[in-house]
């Protein structure tokens, strides 16, 4: 069936693209987070000397000109050229052609955490030595958040919806579930949708740092992310994107096209609580996994991982393993929980798109990937992290949890696809 009872259009993960820390493509990626590979160091993107934490995971080898001319990566911040680079990767995978008669039924909705800060500081620092006369004219292009969803459509062609999320930490998979529900009503065939982010600069160090929000491990960098772990002590920054292609089960199958699983849930909710701290207990969190779970027509048993907002801070990794009790009850024991940021860092507003990627491998190749640096487990943070190690399970059913500043928690639900 290509509807579900409800009379809803049934939507499938056709496309992958990735630009990570551990990876620039989807098979660097899965295979980084099944070795366990760590992609966090020291800074270089900027000089960090006198920043309290010097470490991130930075995307390396980043070539933007393997997806657009040269001209076009200068007029892109970094978060633009991480988006449309994953963008294209996905259509690619998808095999899916953008043209004069479909362009009007492909979507674009990318979201972001912050956009081009590196932009705005280099910017603004030529206004106060240059004057305001020598600024570039492509600043406030380059800065504004949506470019990352603009640019992407301007370089395939998709002239349908066209949107960008930005609800901190959430704003990937706000996107992703956003698509989703664009899809599922009829409002375009196909939506490349994801996160993306380029926030390793001196401004979003220094303003995280001060609020005592990062890890200051910086003579450990391999080991400074540690979700779960008693130890941890703030999360480690990272960039990139994750992109998904999301259709129309009718039309993928009508292009005959290589389906890697279904989306089939999507919960949102707010905390209504504190602008950077989860409400104690996580019921926001909680709500969000059962309204997914809901809207897919799962129950607690039916799922068999979930990869967490997992952020290594004191405050998320024992809230939100107090969320998924409440909205999973006993079952929350029985399944695998990994926070695949120990490997990525934080991409902020990047994250849910990256590991939406991982949900989705996971339920393809019924393989989790590990919680690495978990050494000493929090008392308070008691499920199956899969530490250390990746393991095969089945996963017929998969959650993939974002939080944000201002309380904003999605969970996006994923299963594998049957006809």
């Amino acid at each position: 069936m290509t509807t579900s009872d409800s009379g809803l259009k049934r939507v499938v993960v056709t496309g992958l693209g990735a630009i990570t820390p551990i990876g620039n493509t989807v098979a660097e990626y899965w295979d980084g987070l099944m070795s366990g590979r760590n992609g966090i160091g020291p800074i270089t993107l900027f000089d960090a000397s006198r920043h309290d934490c010097r470490i991130a995971g930075e995307v390396k080898n980043f070539d933007p000109q393997l997806y657009m001319d040269r001209k076009e990566a200068k007029r892109m911040d970094r978060f633009a050229q991480f988006a449309v680079s994953a963008s294209k990767q996905a259509l690619a995978d998808a095999n899916f052609v953008i043209n004069d008669l479909n362009a009007e039924q492909v979507g674009t909705l990318i979201g972001t955490g912050i956009g081009g800060l590196k932009v705005m500081e280099d910017q603004q620092e030529v206004f106060l030595t240059r004057g305001p006369d020598r600024c570039s004219p492509f600043t406030v292009p380059m800065m504004i958040a949506n470019m990352a969803a603009g640019l992407t459509a301007i370089q395939v062609g998709a002239k349908g919806p066209n949107n960008c999320t930005v609800t901190a930490c959430a704003a990937g998979s706000n996107a992703i579930g956003d698509a989703f529900r664009m899809l599922q009503r009829g409002f375009a065939q196909a939506m490349i949708c994801g996160g993306t982010e380029a926030a390793v600069t001196p401004l979003a160090f220094a303003g995280f740092a001060s609020a005592k929000a990062l890890s200051t491990r910086n003579d450990d960098p391999l080991h400074a992310c540690r979700p779960f772990d008693k130890d941890r002590d703030g999360f480690v920054m990272g960039e990139g994107a994750g992109i998904l292609i999301l259709e129309e089960l009718e039309h993928a199958l009508s292009r005959g096209a290589r389906i890697y699983a279904e989306i089939i849930g999507y919960g949102m909710t707010c905390d209504a609580y504190h602008i950077t701290s989860p409400v104690p207990g996580g019921a926001g969190a909680a709500r969000a996994m059962q309204l997914a779970m809901k809207d897919g027509g799962l129950s607690p048993t039916d799922i068999h991982y979930i990869n967490a907002h997992g952020t290594s801070t004191p405050a998320n990794d024992s809230t939100e393993t107090a969320a998924i009790k409440t909205a999973l009850g006993d079952h929350a024991h029985h399944i695998t929980v990994s926070s695949t940021k120990s490997m990525t860092g934080h991409l902020l507003g990047g994250s849910g798109g990256i590991e939406a990627v991982a949900t989705v491998m996971a339920v393809v190749h019924n393989r989790v990937p590990p919680t690495i640096n978990l050494e000493n487990p929090d008392p308070a943070c008691d499920l199956d992290y899969v530490a250390n190690q990746s393991r095969s399970q089945t996963v017929d059913a998969a959650l993939s949890n974002s939080f944000g500043f201002g309380g904003h928690n999605v969970t996006l639900a994923f299963r594998k696809y049957e006809g």
